[in-house]
């Protein structure tokens, strides 16, 4: 089975969701503690914060700029 296996991977580099993983908690209030603390130190609800909003409205912003990427390419 592909229990260990991301789930996102190959979806998105790894890089876009980093960006969309600092874009909310960035929205969320979390960047100075972040940068200060690390991800690591960052609470389990803190945490459940920045992936819900990723689960949620950010996944339409993802997928706009995926097709947007994926039209780019193809020109």
């Amino acid at each position: 089975m592909a229990r260990n296996r991301n789930r996102n991977s190959g979806l998105l580099p790894q890089s876009v969701l980093d960006e969309f993983k600092w874009e909310v908690a960035s929205e969320l209030g979390l960047t100075e503690k972040i940068q200060s603390q690390g991800w690591e130190n960052m609470t389990s609800r803190e945490c459940g914060h920045v992936g819900g909003r990723i689960g949620g409205s950010m996944v339409k912003a993802m997928i706009r700029r995926a097709e947007e990427a994926m039209k780019g390419s193809q020109l």
